[in-house]
């Protein structure tokens, strides 16, 4: 999907508060599915929560990535923004599983936008909550993990500003329109 764009990077950097700034601007966006699987175990069993089983909470981030893609080939955007992707939930399964191969469908299918924005590591802004429970060097570790695994899977890279919200939108808008 030529016009999925992946706005990734390091957790607690701003993706969410940015997808919420490109809603208002009128845009397609779907919300992490990390978020929306983290909210429903804590109102259930719990048992695919990150901090309990990062493989059964990475496969089901995977399955409802995929879901996601589906009901995404309906929107009518000339953007559509996704909070992480399915590459996020492969490289988190890989992490839980130390298997590296579990990336190579990534290369040939579920491709996005070529390019993909990255939160940086922000410590200003992180805040663990709820749903977040690591600490801030558990998400530099995930930025780093990203911020490796786009570009070995033929993404480019652009580093968001730490700036506010709105300029931070007026920039990404301004890298896809080739400025």
């Amino acid at each position: 999907m030529e016009n999925a764009v992946v706005i990734s990077g390091c957790s607690g950097g701003g993706k969410s508060t940015l997808i919420a700034e490109l809603s208002r601007r009128g845009f397609a966006v779907v919300p992490e599915p990390g978020r929306r699987i983290v909210a429903e175990e804590l109102a259930g069993d719990g048992k695919s929560l990150p901090w309990v089983s990062l493989e059964d909470f990475a496969r089901r981030a995977i399955d409802l990535g995929r879901r996601d893609r589906e009901e995404a080939h309906t929107l009518k955007s000339r953007w559509i923004f996704f909070d992480r992707s399915l590459v996020d939930a492969y490289a988190a399964l890989a992490d839980a599983t130390r298997d590296i191969s579990v990336t190579d469908s990534l290369l040939r299918r579920d491709r996005y936008h070529p390019t993909v924005f990255l939160t940086p590591p922000w410590p200003e802004i992180y805040r663990e909550d709820a749903e977040r429970r690591h600490d801030f060097e558990a998400a530099v570790t995930e930025f780093e993990r990203l911020a490796t695994i786009y570009p070995a899977l033929g993404y480019s890279l652009v580093l968001l500003p730490k700036a506010p919200v709105e300029d931070r939108a007026d920039f990404l808008l301004a890298k896809l329109s080739g400025n």
